[in-house]
């Protein structure tokens, strides 16, 4: 077993005398780096943060950085939530000057190129989407359902309708329902038919107080709906709208549109699918796109393009839900996003969905006969799979845990809540036919241990900084700060 090494934290570092070179030491001055500094503008240490020099700085965050899990070193086959590596001409774009300090408050007439790259990325939105109009101002996707839920909201406000309920499907991420609370809606959950929408059931939920029908498509069982033409027809007739949760775009691009299938509102998860590094809490986008009926709604201010080819911000949007995030939105991201898109072009996006869909059928193909693939047909981007009961009887967070050890990062388990011991895995469009075997054959052998070495897969992981760790603990009785005390029990 590989021994943890041990790391101090910052405050021990400091406490034991750690770091004994400082920059007021040196020819480096410090009186001298801060004397064009007024007083009142320096801090004071007053908050007793440790005092360390730079270079054992350096070493101790380049030290724990290599202990971590990335899209930059390690395969993350994470179902549900796109974890796929970006390109670095992204990163390289959006560190450029002019970009990376420009300011909010900027006059119109400096951040010509800002505002262009804005109106542009919303225009490609619409033609990747099939939507009219779009807002970027959204932080993320559940944000984006948000903003979504309240335009919808004031549209049935302003034509006099007493709409209060939200219908979701039960494989629906959990964002769906928590945001039409947030709004004020009633939620009501329909079950799923093999995998997909029961329709008996929304056609009994499509009552005149019906006011939305969110759904992922495809969904998260990674299965596209084969109804969906016909679900937003029952929602229409009814005269409801119907959401598109766009988690899981990067299996259409290029390919179909949910304006085409008949979807009224929708979000995209820039953060997913568009060349944004996604985890730790952020940064986000979830731009919202609207068909015609609901344009007046969107936020503002939105980027307007006049003639000779100005770009001003403008506010003329008689209906908007007003303005939905400080500023413009997290415009890092969806600068990131935009250089993706011309990068690739509509050619290149519609490929990397090709291949994101051709990847996962693999996977699914090569894993069949080992685990338990209960709706075992053809999949989009991911597919739901469980331990065998004969092959592989282990628990899926014990053979999760266990993917650790061969550097590979969990998937995502337990997701759908439809299917018990459900894996949901997702290869994207960036890896390798190596790495998907090697992930293959990890999963033989796991399923192997689980037969033959269960033991392995209760202590898993074995060979990582830290072993197991207690997840129900950690969530009842959460150790937020150095210092807080830890129940021993």
């Amino acid at each position: 077993m590989k021994v943890p090494l041990s790391e101090q934290l910052l405050f021990e570092k400091a406490a034991s005398g750690s770091g004994q070179f400082s920059a007021e030491h040196s020819l480096l001055n410090r009186e001298k780096l801060v004397s064009r500094v007024p007083s009142f503008f320096l801090r004071k240490n007053e908050i007793g943060l440790p005092e360390l020099s730079e270079r054992d700085l350096v070493m101790h965050y380049t030290r724990l950085a290599g202990r971590m899990f990335s899209v930059d070193s390690h395969f993350y086959p994470l179902g549900s939530c796109t974890m796929k590596y970006n390109p670095k001409i992204s990163e390289d774009v959006s560190s450029e000057e002019g970009f990376q300090y420009a300011h909010p408050f900027q006059n119109e007439d400096d951040v010509q190129g800002c505002l262009q790259m804005m109106h542009e990325l919303e225009q490609r939105l619409n033609v990747i989407c099939g939507m009219d109009a779009f807002t970027l101002q959204p932080s993320a996707g559940a944000h984006g359902e948000l903003t979504a839920l309240l335009i919808a909201r004031k549209y049935f406000k302003d034509r006099k309708e007493e709409r209060i309920k939200v219908v979701v499907p039960d494989s629906s991420h959990g964002t769906n329902p928590a945001s039409a609370s947030l709004c004020g809606f009633h939620v009501v959950t329909i079950p799923s038919l093999n995998g997909e929408v029961d329709m008996a059931a929304l056609e009994r939920e499509c009552t005149s107080d019906l006011a939305v029908f969110m759904l992922t498509n495809p969904n998260t069982a990674g299965l596209f709906e084969k109804n969906i033409v016909s679900i937003c027809e029952k929602v229409h007739s009814a005269g409801g709208l119907t959401y598109y949760d766009g988690a899981n775009l990067n299996a259409l691009m290029g390919i179909a549109r949910p304006g085409d299938m008949g979807f009224d509102l929708l979000h995209v998860n820039l953060h997913k699918t568009m060349a944004t590094p996604h985890g730790g809490g952020g940064p986000g986008s979830g731009p919202v796109g609207v068909k015609a009926h609901l344009v007046s709604y969107l936020p503002v201010p939105f980027v307007e393009k006049k003639k000779d080819d100005v770009y001003k911000w403008s506010y003329k949007r008689p209906g908007t839900i007003g303005m939905m995030k400080s500023f413009w939105g997290n415009f890092g991201v969806a600068l990131k996003a935009a250089v993706y898109c011309d990068a690739l072009g509509f050619s290149g996006l519609k490929q990397a969905s090709l291949t994101a869909v051709l990847n996962a059928n693999y996977l699914k193909k090569k894993l069949e006969d080992t685990f338990t693939v209960p709706f075992n047909e053809l999949c989009m981007h991911e597919f739901v799979m469980t331990p065998h009961p004969e092959k592989s009887p282990a628990k899926t967070l014990d053979m999760a845990k266990r993917l650790l050890d061969f550097g590979i990062h969990a998937p995502t388990v337990y997701f759908p809540l439809t299917v018990k011991e459900s894996m949901m895995i997702e290869p994207t469009e960036t890896e390798s036919k190596d790495t998907l075997d090697e992930f293959v054959s990890v999963m033989m052998q796991i399923a192997d241990e689980a037969r033959n070495q269960p033991e392995k897969l209760h202590d898993a992981p074995l060979t990582t900084y830290r072993q197991r760790l207690d997840e129900v603990r950690a969530a009842r009785n959460p150790v937020l700060k150095y210092g807080d005390p830890v129940d021993p029990a």
